[in-house]
């Protein structure tokens, strides 16, 4: 299955859905909405927000448009383990 995560034209208030793994069982993950913002430490660049915390936006991290097209990338990379 092809899941395209290229880095689509995002924008300070969108939201996206993203995995998030739990901190206390790395075994763990979730897929969690987060809000695309400006990134506080660089205003020039976007970070996502998510549980009080700013991650830059980069193509390091699976972001997915909609929590649909995030449940079958889930279902694809953690069901088929």
């Amino acid at each position: 299955m092809d899941f395209d995560n290229e880095m689509t034209s995002y924008s300070p208030g969108d939201i996206v859905y993203v995995f998030y793994r739990n901190p206390h069982t790395q075994d763990v993950a979730n897929i969690q909405e987060a809000a695309v913002v400006n990134n506080p430490e660089n205003p020039n660049e976007l970070a996502i927000f998510l549980y009080e915390t700013y991650y830059p936006l980069t193509n390091e991290i699976a972001v997915y448009s909609s929590e649909e097209e995030a449940k079958a990338a889930y279902d694809y990379y953690f069901e088929s383990m």
